[in-house]
């Protein structure tokens, strides 16, 4: 063979032995450029260990979200508790007036029959007799100056809440006073009332025991409401009332037990 031929094999040869390396290049190339530019998202997916991947077979439950509600309204502070009502009691008779006035019994030697009422107008009080020694003092008012007067009368008769009509000399002195008034709380003769004879002079209440213990009426003997109820339960229609003088001379009663 010539060197011609020769020279043609040879190049023959070495243009596929070129092109080989020329796309083995392009692909090394290729693929490193795929390489480079992969996703930069894509994590090694690592498997579960062993405890875990039996955590997340476990069903799990969550509970529902709770709604805030409004906070509940403080409790009402407890009522205070009612204290119970005392019982009623009566409170002690002529409790307003002065202590010397209040209802009590006291030594008296009268030698009165008993349920006698004896006025002691002078030192303004009536003892109701209980017996030879004793008697039931009460504070009274008495008429004034001049409106005083003294002797023995019985009791005519009795009266609940009386109604009063003023005496025609009395309306001659105070023109202004009504001329008659129904008996009540507010009608001058008080409660009770225990008429004495014929007279026009009666033991009767008062709605001011203030004067009690004074010389303001015009000849009446008055008591406080209280003091007048329990004396009309113990007078008797007929009892003898013994009126003392504003001069006679003061018995000086000792006080004894209160009944």
């Amino acid at each position: 063979m010539g060197k011609r031929a020769k020279r043609g094999k040879a190049e023959t040869i070495a243009l596929p032995m070129a092109a080989r390396v020329a796309i083995g290049a392009v692909a090394l190339a290729a693929l490193g450029y795929g390489l480079l530019s992969g996703p930069e998202s894509v994590q090694p997916i690592r498997k579960p260990v062993a405890h875990q991947a039996l955590a997340s077979s476990t069903p799990v439950y969550v509970a529902a979200p709770a709604h805030a509600s409004a906070p509940a309204p403080a409790a009402a502070p407890a009522p205070a508790p009612v204290p119970t009502p005392a019982p009623l009691v009566e409170p002690p008779k002529a409790a307003d007036g002065p202590g010397a006035f209040v209802r009590q019994v006291v030594d008296y030697a009268s030698h009165q029959t008993p349920g006698t009422v004896i006025v002691d107008t002078k030192n303004t009080f009536l003892y109701f007799v209980l017996n030879d020694t004793q008697a039931l003092r009460y504070g009274i008012g008495v008429g004034r100056e001049g409106f005083t007067w003294s002797g023995e009368q019985t009791v005519a008769r009795k009266t609940e809440w009386p109604d009063w009509r003023p005496p025609a000399e009395m309306l001659v002195r105070q023109p202004y006073l009504p001329r008659f008034m129904a008996g009540g709380p507010g009608n001058p003769l008080g409660a009770r009332a225990m008429y004495l004879g014929e007279t026009e002079f009666r033991i009767h209440g008062t709605n001011k025991p203030d004067t009690i213990g004074k010389r303001v009426s015009s000849g009446c003997i008055r008591l406080t409401n209280d003091d007048v109820v329990d004396l009309y339960e113990r007078v008797k229609v007929g009892a003898k009332v013994i009126v003392l003088p504003a001069t006679a001379p003061s018995p000086g009663p000792k006080v004894a037990e209160v009944q």
